[in-house]
């Protein structure tokens, strides 16, 4: 593969990521204090609608890792782009919960098929190809995806517009990265597996305690990811802020991954997977303890800065373990972090009807992010190889 065609790979992974997840899982984030203000919904009600969402994910990543699923990889890629893009859509044309509910779980499943097919795609051929390095550009998709989302959203918001059609113009914007993922992402397939063709004991053991540090992730860093620009409304110190919050949040995660990976391949992948959870503990506690204009803005640079580091620390190093069978051991991956991320807001969003903060759930959070560290750390470095250069 020449360098152009590697380089065109991994803008097609960033635009996938960015349509999937920046904009199909994230916008729900800037859009929901408005829905909040129209709906008259609780925080329970909120929690629920997203973690329909993250129920579908989990669905939709343990699908995606069974054996012997039909059809191509690239295939299943594109359907679940555009079954992404438009339940996006579909959110601003019907007003009732159950609605809802069913789209943010169809938009759910389908991003969990994104990443996982576009992360095996793009993965195992940059690694063929001996350009493993561009990966941080797959995976700065979801800070890209985030940043534009919240800027169109706030001059939707300045041009007066609602949240149903927040949600319809968000879906045409994601709706038309699927074209252009089409022709990045070619259809012939890799030569060959890039793993190996049979993992160690070790290997597993050590694919087995990163599983469990990446749902215990999903849990820590959902809560605030969800509702930090909810918190930001709440907080008159910080209300002015609201409009951008997640703007910064989105800039801060573009060239996070490019940073964690850079450091990974210094200090060991599980030793920066652990130090980046430990930084995110930080951004979670201050987004509580510290509500004032500087707090903020650093609760959303440390999430944002490293939520998508983490990612994709995490996805690398389960490559890496599981040898031949990584599109395996990315759904399972994927499904680790979706069941965090389901219980995450709904646990928030009771925990905040009955006492009225978010400051529990965000400690609880925040000793999450702790215990995936401490995870980490234990983890059987040494089966892991550094594969970012």
């Amino acid at each position: 593969m020449c360098k152009r065609s590697s380089l065109g790979l991994a803008i097609g992974g960033l635009l996938a990521m960015a349509a999937a997840l920046g904009v199909g899982r994230f916008v729900y984030t800037p859009i929901l204090p408005v829905m909040l203000d129209s709906l008259d919904w609780s925080k329970a009600e909120a929690g629920l609608v997203a973690s329909s969402n993250f129920l579908g994910y989990l669905i939709g990543a343990l699908a995606a890792a069974r054996q012997g699923l039909p059809g191509r990889q690239r295939v299943w890629l594109l359907a679940a782009l555009l079954v992404s893009a438009l339940t996006t859509a579909g959110m601003g044309l019907r007003p009732h919960m159950a609605a809802l509910i069913g789209l943010r779980f169809l938009g759910g499943a389908a991003s969990a098929f994104v990443i996982v097919f576009a992360s095996t795609l793009v993965l195992e051929r940059l690694s063929a190809a001996q350009r493993g390095h561009l990966a941080a550009i797959h995976f700065a998709g979801v800070g890209a995806g985030i940043m534009v989302s919240a800027a169109a959203v706030s001059v939707m918001l300045a041009e007066g517009a609602g949240w149903q059609a927040l949600w319809i113009g968000s879906g045409a914007i994601a709706i038309l990265a699927t074209p252009l993922v089409a022709v990045l992402i070619p259809e012939q397939e890799p030569d060959g597996p890039s793993g190996a063709a049979s993992t160690s004991e070790r290997s597993i053991r050590g694919l087995s305690t990163l599983i469990v540090a990446y749902g215990l992730f999903g849990f820590g860093y959902v809560i605030t990811a969800t509702f930090l620009v909810a918190i930001v409304r709440m907080t008159a110190e910080v209300r002015a802020l609201e409009a951008w919050i997640w703007v910064l949040f989105g800039f801060a995660a573009v060239p996070s991954v490019a940073l964690w990976s850079w450091l990974g391949s210094r200090i060991g992948l599980m030793l920066a997977f652990a130090l980046a959870c430990l930084t995110e503990a930080v951004g979670v506690l201050a987004s509580v303890e510290w509500a004032t204009p500087p707090g903020v803005c650093i609760c959303a640079i440390l999430l944002g800065g490293t939520f998508m580091g983490i990612t994709a620390l995490g996805l690398m190093g389960a490559r890496q373990l599981s040898g031949a069978r990584s599109h395996r051991a990315i759904g399972l991956m994927t499904a680790s972090f979706a069941i965090g991320q389901m219980i995450g807001p709904t646990v928030a969003g009771v925990l905040f009807d009955r006492l009225g903060s978010l400051r529990v759930p965000s400690i609880v959070a925040a000793a999450a992010l702790i215990v995936a560290a401490g995870l980490a750390v234990v983890a059987p470095r040494a089966a892991i190889t550094h594969e970012i250069s």
